[in-house]
């Protein structure tokens, strides 16, 4: 695969998306659940979305039911929570697998253009390594995305250009995306 934008995925009514769909746009890739200690994530994450999808920016959510099971429900349910509780407008897509044998394609190839480094440091950090170590010995080496809401940031080409764990500073996040919407 030459981009991102070379990947289909199942939209949440099932059909096929070609994310050639989002050619010439900044993403931000983000593998969610909606029991998860980061959920909460989901509010400065649609504030994002509202106030820059106007210059070229789409968030693709990707529920991902594979971490302590936290992202129960079916692909409506997830939806209906979404957009009740944090107000969501941006792109959900189908339930997905991101480690195993059964891993999306597509989120397989984010990790192995960024893999994972660390959480860095902190209380929130050493614990999340903790429960992740025992959660994903499972997937082995196909153990890609550590726990949820890992979010990749694509450029307009398609190039992967950053990999932020669910522990990164969503101000952070934040800058990156706003420097590569103005590059």
């Amino acid at each position: 695969m030459a981009s991102v934008y070379d990947f289909t995925v199942k939209g949440r009514d099932g059909g096929d998306v070609s994310l050639g769909e989002y050619s010439g746009k900044v993403l931000l890739i983000v593998n969610t659940a909606t029991g998860c200690g980061f959920t909460p994530q989901y509010e400065p994450l649609e504030t994002m979305y509202k106030e820059l999808r106007d210059k070229g920016f789409e968030i693709l959510d990707f529920p991902c039911n594979q971490f302590a099971h936290q992202a129960p429900g079916t692909e409506e349910e997830i939806h209906q929570f979404c957009t009740l509780k944090f107000g969501t407008e941006f792109p959900q897509f189908a339930k997905i697998e991101v480690n195993g044998e059964n891993a999306d394609p597509l989120f397989a190839y984010l990790a192995a253009e960024k893999p994972f480094d660390s959480f860095g440091k902190g209380v929130k950090s050493a614990v999340l390594k903790k429960v992740t170590s025992m959660n994903n010995k499972s997937f082995g080496d196909k153990a890609y995305i550590k726990w949820n809401f890992t979010k990749f940031l694509i450029d307009r080409s398609g190039n992967v250009i950053a990999r932020f764990e669910p522990t990164a500073d969503m101000k952070e996040v934040r800058r990156a995306v706003e420097e590569l919407l103005n590059s």
